[in-house]
């Protein structure tokens, strides 16, 4: 497992997804990206705050992933919030399908970051947290900064 871990680079987490959500089922996959993109997210011009996963005819695409374009780039660059294929098998992507359709869940992508030189999104089942779960998220986040001081002196 650290041998992995090595391997992986982080370029953005989704740190709203934990606070608005309930999230379950983690699931790696690729992503169709052009050449430009990827080199704005080598140098960490990506944001995915206010990403989602949709399914349209039985495939996968993250949208309102915004991926900065590349500087160095002529005419040829991207649209930045253009919607982009995931890739994954077909029996993962009925799996999710089947928990959005009937248990009312939300698909969104958690982190993006490189695993030996490509690019991967880690995405993850959604649940809605209500303003009383958001309280509790932030009393209990509350409570261990106050214990980690206290054990640090």
């Amino acid at each position: 497992m650290a041998e992995n871990k090595e391997n992986i680079k982080v370029i953005s987490n989704n740190r709203k997804a934990h606070f608005n959500y309930f999230l379950s089922d983690f699931l790696e996959c690729g992503i169709e990206l052009k050449g430009s993109e990827i080199k704005s997210i080598r140098n960490h011009k990506v944001s995915i705050d206010d990403a989602y996963v949709v399914i349209r005819n039985n495939e996968m695409y993250v949208l309102n992933m915004n991926i900065s374009e590349y500087e160095k780039s002529s005419v040829f660059n991207h649209d930045p919030l253009r919607s982009r294929k995931l890739l994954l098998h077909k029996r993962e992507i009925a799996k999710f399908v089947k928990y959005t359709k009937e248990k009312g869940f939300t698909i969104v992508p958690t982190k993006v970051y490189l695993k030996k030189g490509r690019c991967k999104v880690e995405i993850a089942l959604a649940k809605g947290k209500k303003i009383y779960d958001k309280r509790e998220t932030i009393k209990n986040r509350d409570i261990d900064r106050n214990i980690a001081k206290a054990l640090k002196r």
